[in-house]
């Protein structure tokens, strides 16, 4: 008799708010992340990679309390793990020192503050790589995302604000986005409609917070919260009615309006924040950014590390942001022990996620974009296994992606495997003795089911042919 214990059934399912990315999925992804790439490359960003795993003393404090709340931590490893269940009261910071990364800026701001890296004073890096958070999943809402970032530290020119704009911008259109909107707004601005709504500077963050999430929960739900965070019930009014100045009209606004319907009920620094708004927005205006900004004074962004201006671009059908930034002067200084390494900085992000799911639902892939899996699939027929290997080589060497049927089988099982799902390769090449003696092979499109017998050398000129007439 056996212990009468079930077996535990193993999941076959990812991790909640995690994916499985199969070939198709992989060759979407490609897809867009070379276009970025392309783009970035061509405004002078250069690439940086940073490790998956940070120190947590890198990590917290960055964030806010909200995002310090959404860090995976790295339980501690063996003897180390085993010490630390020993103690009596265990801490969290007992349990674990490391972390996974949540964004790709903090690990920037590390990198930039290592001096011995020599790095230029205007470093202009880009940076494709994932991140994590233990974030509630939803549509387009992961808790493991590629994030797509473009920085450009070391200088306070609103250039560098313009440029890193346009570049996001650039990205979308060169994928086909036509209706994004960059929201722009600025931490100085959200700190003088808190002064002018009577809020003490000591509840700015808990309030800004809370106006983050305008778009999520509404103006009611930001009044509730505003109250439950200790502002009063005139404060929280007040403070929206200036949030929504914008599109008091029940219209948006452009940035140049959107600014002066704002300047004259704020303070001096407000004012001043608003002027530099239009400064960049003048900037803007000869780039590819140019015609999708809009001024949106309800933009807050919850991290709380920016400084100064603040990005976000949404489309119309989805949720939540495609991206967003913002200037960080004080960032990499953090990262000085001894308080003076002072960096001004500013970036952009993209997430990968999003803009697929953006562009999935709205079928803007091409399927000749996409293509993943063979050219071509070799079926063979009365050959030996080494002619058949050396004809795929030859094959492969005419810049041919070949996959090669691996077991002996009748010819219309080769070609039915040829043309099914996951495989889909568009052509059969069909080697036989008759064709292995004349140092020949057979083409057949399985679409259209043209046939061709052809010299192999000759294969990727008959295949390039077709392939072009299937575009026509």
């Amino acid at each position: 008799m056996g212990s009468g214990k079930k077996k535990q059934k193993v999941s076959t399912k990812p991790p909640s708010g995690t994916r499985d990315f199969l070939p198709a999925d992989i060759g979407r992804r490609s897809f867009v992340i070379d276009r970025v790439r392309e783009v970035y490359e061509r405004y002078g960003f250069v690439p940086l990679e940073t490790p998956t795993i940070e120190n947590l003393s890198t990590l917290l404090g960055k964030y806010g309390d909200e995002g310090d709340q959404l860090l995976y931590r790295l339980l501690h490893r063996r003897d180390n793990l085993s010490r630390a269940l020993e103690l009596d009261p265990v801490t969290e910071a007992d349990l674990a020192d490391q972390g996974l990364r949540y964004d790709l800026t903090v690990p920037l701001a590390r990198v930039v503050g290592n001096t011995s890296y020599n790095l230029p004073k205007y470093f202009k890096r880009y940076q494709i790589q994932p991140v994590w958070r233990a974030d509630r999943p939803g549509r387009g809402r992961f808790r493991e995302f590629y994030q797509c970032d473009v920085d450009i530290t070391g200088t306070t020119s609103l250039v560098a604000e313009a440029e890193v704009c346009a570049a996001v911008a650039e990205v979308l259109v060169t994928l086909g986005f036509s209706d994004f909107t960059i929201n722009i707004n600025h931490r100085e601005v959200l700190r003088a409609m808190i002064r002018a709504a009577g809020i003490d500077a000591a509840l700015e963050g808990s309030a800004l917070v809370a106006v983050d999430k305008l778009d999520k929960i509404g103006e009611d739900g930001v009044k509730k919260e505003l109250g439950e965070r200790g502002v009063s019930v005139d404060s929280a009014t007040t403070l929206l009615s200036l949030v929504l100045v914008a599109s008091a009209e029940g219209r948006l606004v452009g940035l140049a309006d959107g600014v002066e319907l704002l300047r004259t009920k704020l303070d001096s620094e407000g004012a001043a924040a608003l002027g530099e708004l239009q400064q960049l927005g003048e900037l803007l205006r000869r780039t590819p950014a140019g015609a999708y900004v809009r001024f949106a004074p309800e933009l807050a962004r919850g991290l709380s590390y920016y400084t100064g201006a603040i990005f976000e671009i949404t489309v119309a059908d989805l949720q939540g942001s495609l991206g967003g930034g913002g200037r960080y002067d004080g960032l990499i200084g953090m990262f000085d022990a001894k308080g003076k390494k002072q960096v001004p900085s500013v970036g952009f992000s993209l997430g990968l996620e999003r803009i697929l799911v953006v562009m999935e639902e709205r079928e803007m892939f091409k399927a000749e974009e996409i293509r993943v899996g063979p050219d071509v699939l070799l079926c063979w027929m009365g050959v030996d296994l080494a002619s058949i290997v050396g004809v795929a080589h030859g094959l492969r060497a005419q810049g041919l992606r070949v996959e090669v049927f691996p077991e002996k089988a009748k010819l219309g099982k080769q070609l039915g495997y040829a043309d099914s799902e996951g495989v889909g390769a568009p052509i059969a090449a069909i080697l036989g003795e008759d064709e292995l003696k004349a140092g020949e092979i057979t083409l057949k499109h399985l679409k259209s089911g043209e046939q061709s017998r052809v010299k192999i050398t000759e294969a990727s000129a008959v295949i390039e042919r077709w392939q072009a007439q299937a575009q026509a």
